[in-house]
């Protein structure tokens, strides 16, 4: 039997969900905890590098938020939101005996961590943006709400990495056949030896129904963003990202007092973390904390 590289933690949230998140490292490590929060449809696989790396000095909560992964799916759309998801991620937090934590929220999760800090500051002594910020381009936005929830497994793994390929490569123009083929294998789940979607589909419904009742006018986060303005902040952008803007990038590094930022060439939504140009700037972030 292969030994996994982490332990399998799951909780009960208060409203009584089952979740699951992937549990790295020394619990006993004196080094600060880390805790990885995935995008709109994604799951802890997507972290699966980047805690391997970081594990070796301190622990790693990598999460599936609820509807994704191996979390237990809601029974209405409108129960996906990041206020609940907030909810959840401090429940998290309780079950894993964790009080403080750096954040690593790619997409989604960097808006949750946003409103985790603005309710608890003090359960936040870092952040890393993967790719998101106090904005949100409309524009991309919408292309999300185009596939999320919509749609079928490819039939293969070969089909997954060329449809996701066929998607994607404006915006990832330098990723090699392999590389098509390991972001397959994280974007689905695997049964029966065949690709799954491994997301609540309710979870597109929920995106969509929030983009018409804002008819346009998406609301932005700056409160929020400067909850987080006592602590530390690494943003990581896309250099073709449809999702945080240049502009927006550089506003976030006028309005916070320790903020580095690295863009990542030939990325789009969202950069895979493990990059050279990521690595590198998430080493210097993590050994400052």
């Amino acid at each position: 039997m292969t030994m996994l590289p982490y332990r399998e933690l799951f909780y009960t949230t208060q409203d009584g969900l089952r979740l699951f998140a992937r549990d790295y490292g020394a619990r006993a490590s004196r080094a600060t905890p880390v805790i990885c929060l995935p995008g709109l449809t994604r799951t802890s696989r997507d972290f699966e590098a980047l805690a391997q790396r970081m594990s070796a000095t301190r622990r790693v909560l990598c999460a599936d938020l609820r509807g994704r992964g191996r979390s237990q799916y809601c029974t209405s759309w409108s129960d996906y939101t990041p206020a609940n998801e907030m909810l959840d991620t401090f429940d998290l937090m309780g079950a894993a005996g964790i009080h403080r934590a750096i954040f690593v929220g790619t997409s989604r999760g960097g808006l949750v961590t946003m409103l985790m800090a603005a309710q608890r500051p003090n359960a936040v002594s870092g952040v890393v943006f993967n790719d998101i910020g106090p904005e949100v381009a409309i524009a991309g936005l919408q292309r999300i709400a185009g596939y999320a929830g919509v749609g079928e497994a490819p039939p293969d793994w070969t089909e997954a990495a060329f449809r996701l390929r066929m998607a994607n490569e404006r915006e990832f123009p330098s990723l090699t056949s392999e590389e098509w083929y390991a972001h397959a294998r994280r974007s689905f789940a695997e049964e029966n030896g065949a690709p799954k979607i491994d997301y609540d589909a309710k979870i597109g419904t929920a995106l969509r129904k929030g983009l018409e009742a804002a008819n346009g006018a998406i609301p932005d986060m700056w409160a929020q963003f400067k909850a987080i303005g006592h602590v530390p902040v690494l943003v990581i952008r896309g250099e073709n990202s449809d999702i945080l803007t240049a502009e927006t990038a550089t506003r976030m590094e006028a309005a916070h007092p320790d903020l580095q930022s690295v863009t990542i060439r030939d990325r789009g939504h969202v950069p895979f973390l493990d990059e050279p140009e990521a690595l590198a700037a998430l080493d210097t972030f993590f050994e400052r904390i």
